[in-house]
């Protein structure tokens, strides 16, 4: 029955020697199916199966390279002087801003409108810093780091407790299957409409974390500063 398995050594071990990725994979493939007794077209049967059935996770790929031109060309320049010009902006307010718009799209099953590669590092991270450097003057590296780390947890938080408003989400399937193999029998709708409470306690625990977070930045400019820590 182990030698089913085979196809983990031949990973590991192909991997650890840098050979072609694809090549790993399919040479595993073939020695875990000859293993279980399946014959070749059997083997060759599944693996088109598999292409089939993924052939769009490619597309999100795609979204990369794209993101990758446009920061080259100056988006991240674009969306910092954007910002600087409205003098109200503040790093926590531009986060804010973005919680709610990640929330309510989320809401609405447009969970892909976001994500940390297409919205955070090219656009609202960069926003956040440009909102703090206008009101704070220039930031030392530390800043711009925890800057980004709130922007990550942001995108995070909003689309975690945002998703499960939307009844056609694979998490309320998710819900539904537990408490249901725990005697609990309950409809996709309701856990929708008891997830909207808390996304709106979501909402204000994490907006009033962000209130915090601009009177902290304010002092934590001060101090890395020449001079500021006397």
């Amino acid at each position: 029955m182990l030698l089913v398995l085979i196809g983990v050594p031949i990973v590991v071990i192909g991997f650890a020697l840098r050979f072609n990725a694809l090549l790993v994979v399919t040479v595993a493939g073939l020695a875990t199916g000859l293993a279980a007794g399946l014959n070749l077209v059997d083997i060759i049967s599944a693996f088109g199966k598999a292409v089939a059935d993924n052939r769009y996770m490619g597309l999100i790929w795609l979204t990369l390279p794209v993101i990758a031109l446009l920061e080259r060309n100056g988006l991240k320049e674009r969306a910092r002087h954007l910002i600087s010009r409205v003098h109200a902006a503040t790093a926590g307010r531009v986060l804010m801003l973005y919680f709610v718009a990640r929330q309510i799209t989320a809401a609405l099953g447009l969970t892909s409108l976001g994500g940390h590669a297409q919205m955070v590092r090219p656009l609202i991270a960069p926003m956040a810093e440009a909102a703090a450097t206008n009101r704070h003057g220039e930031l030392v590296e530390s800043i711009r780091q925890q800057i980004r780390a709130h922007a990550a947890a942001v995108d995070n938080i909003a689309v975690f407790f945002g998703e499960d408003i939307f009844i056609a989400i694979q998490s309320i399937l998710l819900i539904k299957g537990f408490l249901e193999q725990n005697g609990i029998i309950v409809a996709p709708l309701q856990v929708s409409v008891w997830a909207i409470p808390t996304a709106v306690a979501a909402l204000l625990i994490h907006g009033a974390r962000l209130a915090l977070f601009d009177r902290r930045l304010k002092r934590d400019v001060a101090i890395s500063r020449p001079g500021g820590g006397q």
